[in-house]
């Protein structure tokens, strides 16, 4: 009978030269590709999602005081909500939001970058601004936009009795619904990429496959630090790396 140490010695996989390790790299890196283009491709069609006009006024209070969904939308071209559970009878409340709803909030990249694809992100709860601005504080979530939903707004976009995230985008003044996830879904979301990738537009990169006429531009080159957009020089400065690195082969394939 072998003994619980001697299991214990084989419970992991294989010891391996460099050699065969390299090897082994290489066949799950085709895996690994695979997924990603499948990914990329499933991306695609999520920018083909038909869009569902907004027809009701939401009515929301920010930092501000009152604020409508098109006021959400801070002037750019496209709108992420993600509901977060932050109220009265949830776990936690009121010195916590739910578990869940904090633990994507942790995850929330500089908006910035998303700010920079005409993309704004904002998150929603029915706790009051004094209670979110308190939360935020005390977090380190200062970056990120919190809205006090006041209607009938996460009744309607499916996030009532649980976390989702819905994409809007407007033209002009009006508003489209272009897609939601929640679920698992969530788990995928705070970084700059994986929420560009939820959204009508995309990362509106060139090798994108998008509708006609959707803005893209040339990846790598519109990255900035995020307290540098709209600073020229500094711009400049970033471009000519990246272009010195793609001369010199070094820019990856993107697919």
């Amino acid at each position: 009978m072998k003994t619980k140490e001697a299991a214990k010695k084989k419970d992991h996989p294989r010891i391996v030269s460099p050699k065969e390790w390299e090897a082994a790299r290489q066949k799950l890196l085709v895996k690994e590709k695979e997924l990603t283009r499948a990914r990329d491709a499933l991306a695609a069609d999520r920018r083909r999602m038909p869009w569902l006009a907004v027809e009701k006024n939401y009515e929301f209070d920010g930092p501000e005081g009152k604020a409508s969904l098109l006021d959400l939308f801070d002037g750019r071209r496209q709108l992420i909500v993600y509901r977060a559970f932050f109220d009265p009878g949830v776990v936690g409340w009121p010195e916590h939001a739910c578990v869940g709803c904090s633990m994507v909030a942790d995850q929330v990249a500089h908006p910035a970058h998303l700010n920079a694809r005409d993309t704004t992100l904002a998150f929603a709860s029915r706790a009051p601004q004094r209670e979110i601005e308190r939360l935020k504080t005390r977090m380190g979530w200062e970056h990120i936009a919190w809205y006090t939903i006041t209607d009938s707004f996460d009744k309607d976009f499916g996030v009532h009795e649980w976390h989702g995230t819905n994409v809007f985008l407007r033209d002009g003044d009006r508003v489209f619904r272009t897609y939601f996830i929640n679920n698992r879904g969530d788990e995928q979301m705070g970084g700059t990429w994986n929420y560009l990738d939820i959204t009508a537009l995309g990362r509106q990169e060139k090798w994108e496959d998008s509708p006609k006429g959707y803005p893209q531009s040339t990846p790598y080159e519109w990255w900035n630090w995020h307290d540098d957009y709209g600073n020229d020089e500094a711009s400049a400065k970033v471009l000519e790396q990246v272009r010195r690195g793609r001369a010199a082969g070094a820019g990856g394939d993107v697919t």
